[in-house]
């Protein structure tokens, strides 16, 4: 048996930890990795206490026919990135990876188009993060992005 590469190795851990999604539309796992070392990790979900999408059987945004990557402020969830942001303290996220990993919730088929939405990059560069790896689609492939490359292309502007 072929040993897994460590970028897929960590990508396949938060496939895994996307499992924990309570979103209808789509499950986001992320790993925030130091050192070789996992130093936290998130899921895309509604806040601690508060009812999430998937026992309320409804999503306010689909409910609206909102397209994917608009009107987040609709969304109960907090994304997988900021679920994983605010469970690492940030000396350690600083030179830290992220790896994201997301799935359809209604087909279970991996994403293709996975990437951090704009509130989330700019958490990631907050944070200290320095890559993000983002596996989009078939087993084995992955974007890879240095966030200085979000700070020197600002979108926001």
């Amino acid at each position: 048996m072929e040993r897994r590469d460590k970028i897929n190795y960590y990508l396949d851990i938060a496939e895994t930890v996307a499992e924990r999604s309570t979103c209808i539309r789509r499950h986001y796992g992320a790993i925030i990795v130091r050192e070789d070392e996992i130093i936290s990790t998130g899921y895309n979900g509604a806040p601690r206490g508060r009812k999430n999408c998937m026992d309320l059987g409804v999503c306010k945004r689909e409910e609206l026919r909102i397209p994917s990557g608009e009107r987040y402020e609709l969304c109960r969830s907090v994304h997988a990135e900021a679920n994983a942001i605010i469970s690492a303290a940030r000396r350690d996220c600083i030179g830290a990876t992220l790896y994201l990993a997301g799935r359809s919730a209604k087909t279970g088929e991996r994403l293709t188009d996975t990437t951090p939405c704009s509130m989330c990059r700019r958490m990631i560069i907050n944070a200290g993060i320095s890559k993000v790896y983002a596996r989009v689609g078939d087993d084995g492939q992955w974007t890879v992005t240095d966030t200085n490359e979000w700070i020197e292309n600002d979108d926001s502007i």
